[in-house]
This record gives structure tokens, C-alpha cells and sequence, in this order.
């Protein structure tokens, strides 16, 4: 009886682990410890430097974030602020970040009220002259991130990382007043910055390799997985997941529900749809970002009036209580059918419908429109090598964008599916919705070779489920 229910265990063990969630989870497993191998940075015999104190510039959401992550790993910061008031703000929004910590369990009491005593907020740069990093968390403007960095270029000493959390700019914009450059570096955090665990470092083609080691091992050090980019407009994450928001406005301008949409990708496994993503990230921001990537990438990006038209109407998303969804303290989002009618001005203006008529789709076809988009954009990345390795972008979709971990990330997902459907799939959309679906040139050539856009890390778990059954047949 013994050796029958044993056989059913193994039976049922090798079904698990042969699952395409067991493969998806397994991969995903060693993608995210592959990241802190990076060739000519953590090959060549480099030792980290310790990082004692850092600066934070900018008391804002991402900037108090930053400086909690840091103060609860015991690195003493100094906060700057402009002026007395949003420096008092900044730090009462740090103690709720730590009390927060405290009332989840996180952190002890002891340990909130250390990390606490060594965080000091001022409001100029006398006290630079000994810090070992500064990271700049102000708003995305490239002017003001320039004049920062000639600021803290002259207040700190010559060892000192220069580092910008933007989320998009080019880091070469940002530096391109100070000389020399190779201590400047990306340090882009996913809000809220004290509990998202990504980190995604940021290299310029002069930003030397010890800054980077420093900055991956300060990463591990605040409890963050680390991984190192290439610098263009986005970066890998933003950059991979711009199409994403862009795919399901241009459905809902060709005629499908916009609510049908949001329930399609929560069905899939993200934690919400595009379009509340937008209300709780703010519009101002989206928009801003948007019209970086419209500049960028004009060949390949669909301007919806839609938010527009949403602030307009007095909307400002989660903010304000009102957008897609409407917001009340102690309830769920709750889907607003009064937008409707704006969404139909949307559409008159776009002129986008086919003989003025919604598109019939199945709700597998508008996972894939708005996620073979993503893919799409991922293989351009891959392709202009701003990422170590493919894998890295699966590790970056999971830990920055939430795509559901058991699918093994953006791209181990579209191997699933087939790059050669994805392809094909993206070529008829381009014919008849236009040039935002035209498939890239690499993936084109793996689709038409049948070459896997990701290198499977996870082969070798198959082998010990074919070769070390639980017991003994």
C-alpha cells in the first residue's frame, strides 16, 4: 500500500514540476540570481567600497521612499529640501513610511526609532562634503536634474556616486554639463521605494565599473534585487513597458470596453489593468512620460486624447478621488460608468473605429494586443543590448511591472506562446491598425528561425525529475 501511494506521489510530482507554472517559477528562480553577474563589472576583481552616509535630494513620494529604504538598513541620510516647510513634510511622510514598517510587522520598535535617529534633513550642501553617494529624486525636468548635478559635483567629494532616480530621461542629458562623468549612474527605484524590490541601475558608456559594483552591492544591502541596464529613453523597464498602456487606449479608441480591458489583464495575473495603473500613478506623470517616449519613439507611439479629456472633465485619478475608477477611503475601486460619454468623445476625435463601428474581439485576442506589444518592444531592447542577457527582463517585468510570477516574466511567457504567433500576430495588426504593431527586425528573424527569445535557466531541475524520482519504482 506503501509503494502504490509512493508511486502516485512521484506520479503527481512529476506533473507538478513539469507544469508550464513549476517551469515559469523555476526560470524566474535563476533569472533573478543571474543578474549579479555582469561582465567587465563583477569579473575583473573588483572589491565594493562601503557606503556609510547618504544624500537624498527631494522630499517628495520617491525621495522619502529611497532615503526609508536606506535608514532602515542602517545608512545614515541626509535629506535636502528647498525650504523649511516641504523639508518638514518630506520627513513626517519618512515616519510614516517606518511606523508603517512597524504596524505590519516588518521592523521592531527598537529598530524604527535607530533607523530614524539617523536620518537628518537640511536645506543646502555644507553637510555634503563627506557623503559617499547622493541620489536626486526631484521631479523629471532636465533642466532642474542639471542644475543639481553641477551643485552636488562641486559639494561633494571626488568619490562620491552621483546618482538620479528618473524613471526615463537619457542619463547623458542629465550629465552632460559635468566632467568627468564616470561617476554618474542611474539608481531608478519602483514606488513606493521601501517595499518594491527592484532596483534598476542605470549605466552610461562612461560610468565606470566600480560605481557600478557600489551601487549593485548597496542595492543588496537595502534588501533590493539589483539589476544593471543600459541607458536610452525608459531604460529596460519603462522602456519594455511603454506599449503596454498605449495598447489598450488604442483598443478602447477602436470600440472595446474599456472595463472589459481592465478585466481581461486582472485576469491574467497583473494586479490591475492598465487604466487604474494610470489613476494611481497620476496623470501628470503618465503624460509627461508619454510625450518622453512620443520624442523617442514617434514611429511607434498612439497619442490617446483620452486623459486629456479625463482632466479636463476635473479627473485626476486616485489623487482626487475621481478617474477611471471612483476612490473612497475604506472601499475598493469601484469602475466609474459616468466616463463613458467622455470615452465617446475619445472616439469621435481618434476616428479610429472601422466604418465607425466597434472591432469584435475575443478576450484572448485583447490579452495579446495589448501584451505582444510589450514583447515586441522587449526584443528591440534585447536587440540594442541595453540588457545583460534576455532574462533580465523577465527578472525586471516581475519584480518593477507586477507580470505574474508563475509565467516566468515577459518574456519567458512569450516563448510559451510562440514567437512565431507573436510575429505573425503583430504583422496583421500592423496591417490593418498601423505602424504601433509593426513586429521588430529581431523578432521577425527568431520567429522565421525558430530561435527561443529566451535561454531557459531551468533545464537542469528537469533533468533531476527524470533521473531522481521521489522512490524507488
Amino acid at each position: 500500500y506503501i509503494k502504490i501511494l509512493c508511486i502516485q506521489e512521484d506520479k503527481v510530482f512529476r506533473e507538478i514540476v513539469l507544469s508550464d507554472i513549476s517551469k515559469g517559477l523555476v526560470h524566474l528562480f535563476f533569472a533573478q540570481r543571474a543578474t549579479s553577474k555582469v561582465p567587465k563589472v563583477t569579473d575583473v576583481g573588483l572589491k565594493p567600497r562601503q557606503i556609510k552616509k547618504v544624500g537624498v535630494i527631494g522630499g517628495g513620494l520617491m525621495g522619502c521612499g529611497i532615503a526609508t529604504a536606506l535608514i532602515v538598513s542602517n545608512i545614515f541620510v541626509l535629506l535636502k529640501e528647498l525650504n523649511s516647510d516641504y523639508l518638514l513634510k518630506g520627513i513626517k511622510r519618512i515616519q510614516a513610511n517606518v511606523g508603517g514598517l512597524v504596524t505590519r510587522g516588518k521592523l521592531t520598535k527598537d529598530k524604527a526609532d535607530k533607523a530614524l535617529s539617523i536620518l537628518k534633513g537640511v536645506l543646502d550642501y555644507s553637510e555634503f562634503k563627506d557623503v559617499d553617494m547622493v541620489i536626486e529624486a526631484v521631479i523629471e525636468n532636465v533642466g532642474l536634474k542639471q542644475k543639481i548635478f553641477s551643485e552636488i559635483e562641486k559639494a561633494c567629494p571626488p568619490h562620491c556616486i552621483l546618482a538620479t532616480n528618473t524613471s526615463t530621461i537619457d542619463l547623458n542629458l542629465i550629465a552632460d554639463k559635468l566632467n568627468p562623468q564616470d561617476r554618474v549612474i542611474g539608481a531608478h527605484f519602483f514606488s513606493p521605494a521601501h517595499v518594491m524590490p527592484l532596483l534598476e541601475i542605470v549605466r552610461t558608456q562612461k560610468t565606470s565599473p566600480q560605481v557600478i559594483l557600489d551601487l549593485m552591492t548597496i542595492g543588496k544591502v537595502i534588501n533590493k534585487v539589483p539589476v544593471v541596464v543600459g541607458n536610452c529613453t525608459g531604460f529596460a523597464v519603462n522602456r519594455t513597458f511603454f506599449p503596454y498602456t498605449q495598447g489598450a487606449h488604442l483598443l478602447v479608441n477602436l470600440g472595446v470596453d474599456l472595463f472589459r480591458i481592465e478585466g481581461v489583464i486582472s485576469n491574467f495575473g497583473l494586479p490591475m489593468g492598465p487604466f487604474q495603473l494610470q489613476d494611481v500613478s497620476g496623470y501628470g506623470v503618465f503624460l509627461a512620460v508619454w510625450k518622453e517616449f512620443a520624442k523617442a519613439f514617434p514611429d511607434r507611439v498612439f497619442m490617446s486624447p483620452l486623459i486629456e479629456l479625463l482632466m479636463k472633465n476635473g479627473r485626476n485619478g486616485k489623487i482626487n478621488g475621481k478617474g477611471y475608477y471612483i476612490y473612497e477611503k475604506g472601499s475598493k475601486p469601484k469602475p466609474d460608468p459616468s466616463i463613458l460619454p467622455i470615452i465617446e468623445e475619445c472616439r469621435r476625435q481618434t476616428k479610429l473605429m472601422p466604418a465607425g463601428k466597434p472591432i469584435t474581439i475575443t478576450d484572448k485576442e485583447i490579452l495579446e494586443m495589448v501584451l505582444f506589444p510589450v514583447v515586441n518592444e522587449a526584443c528591440r531592447v534585447l536587440d540594442e543590448e541595453v540588457v545583460v542577457r534576455a532574462s533580465d527582463l523577465d527578472t525586471t517585468s516581475v519584480l518593477g511591472m507586477s507580470f505574474p510570477s508563475h509565467r516566468g516574466g515577459i518574456v519567458f511567457w512569450a516563448d510559451t506562446v510562440g514567437a512565431n504567433h507573436v510575429y505573425k500576430s503583430l504583422k496583421e495588426w500592423s496591417e490593418a491598425y498601423g505602424s504601433f504593431y509593426k513586429p521588430s527586425k529581431y523578432l521577425e528573424e527568431r520567429a522565421i528561425k525558430g530561435i527561443p527569445l529566451v535561454t531557459t535557466l531551468s533545464l537542469f531541475f528537469l533533468f533531476l525529475s527524470f533521473y531522481f524520482p521521489l522512490c524507488p519504482m
